[in-house]
């Protein structure tokens, strides 16, 4: 079994854009893997690019993207999975004008024991035989990093773990690979103009910043949501007036504890209510402190003091 840490590839396919290291790696990895028939199972959290990466795989291997049959395994009972695999995996229907067909099993980690079984009495074992004939070209399995423990623990059938692993790709998340955030920028904000008829937005030096300095807990695809979302709106300033809260680390309104009094609440709503403010007043003086002190008519003093609490690295900047 070949163990890989990596994620992504470069080369027009948006969510699998990256230049760090371990992407190339992982890119030129994946180049190699598609030449051969070895089950792939894609580990990552969500909206790091699985889907991407096992598509990718697919068309690297040489197969039209109509070939390729994805089964969303949280959404089916035991029998309904055994009719579609049956129904796949039956000799002559696997080919379409000579072609193999891939079979993408996206949360495999999400089967209930009796689906586990059902799978494992489906899928080929590797040994020559009767079976043989029914070997689909390709498997591809995506999962949470949770999936080890979940075998460790007895709740996912370590034989089936093994039948789909035959190399195992880790994608890491975002905040891991944070020097590929600006060209997923720029990437999301040309897709998504183009797709829209919109120009593409200028984003300010503070905003791509703030952008890179952010965890992405929603990895890759939050990023590509907001990227959207700017993009429909025109204006930066407005849509990071919804983020900038959890951004600076603070709750939105709906997180702040059922059962808290009116005066939590208050006072909550105030400190949301000042930090965007003074994050408003900031982007609208190109992030010049002493601008923004006399915009909010504090003193200069002040506002440092409520930037050092917002927790907002302020990049150096002329103050006039």
């Amino acid at each position: 079994m070949m163990h890989v840490s990596t994620p992504e590839p470069s080369g027009g396919s948006g969510l699998v854009l990256g230049q760090t290291a371990v992407v190339l790696s992982l890119n030129a990895l994946v180049a190699e893997i598609a030449k051969t028939d070895i089950p792939v199972l894609l580990v990552g959290e969500s909206g790091t690019g699985k889907e991407v990466y096992a598509r990718w795989l697919h068309r690297l291997s040489g197969h039209d993207e109509t070939l390729l049959k994805k089964v969303n395994c949280a959404s089916l009972g035991p029998e309904q999975l055994v009719e579609e695999l049956q129904r796949l995996t039956e000799v002559g229907t696997n080919t379409v004008n000579g072609l193999p067909r891939t079979l993408f099993l996206d949360g495999v980690h999400e089967l209930d024991v009796a689906c586990q079984k059902a799978l494992l009495s489906i899928l080929p074992d590797g040994e020559s035989g009767p079976q043989k004939e029914k070997v689909l070209e390709r498997l591809i399995c995506t999962s949470t990093p949770d999936i080890e423990k979940e075998v460790e623990g007895g709740r996912f059938r370590r034989e089936l773990y093994f039948r789909i692993s035959g190399a195992i790709l880790n994608l890491p998340p975002l905040r891991e690979r944070k020097e590929d955030i600006p060209a997923l920028i720029e990437y999301f904000l040309f897709k998504h103009a183009r797709e829209s008829g919109k120009s593409m937005p200028e984003l300010s030096r503070e905003t791509r910043n703030l952008l890179c300095s952010y965890d992405w807990p929603g990895n890759i695809r939050e990023l590509e949501n907001l990227t959207r979302k700017i993009v429909a709106v025109g204006d930066s300033r407005i849509v990071l007036g919804d983020v900038r809260l959890r951004f600076a680390g603070l709750p939105a309104l709906s997180e702040v504890p059922q059962g808290s009094s009116l005066k939590v609440a208050a006072r909550a709503a105030s400190r949301r209510a000042e930090r965007e403010l003074i994050l408003q007043a900031l982007e609208r003086t190109h992030w010049n402190r002493k601008r923004a002190a006399r915009e909010l008519q504090i003193s200069y003093k002040a506002l440092l003091y409520k930037i050092k609490q917002i927790g907002v690295q302020v990049s150096g900047t002329r103050e006039i």
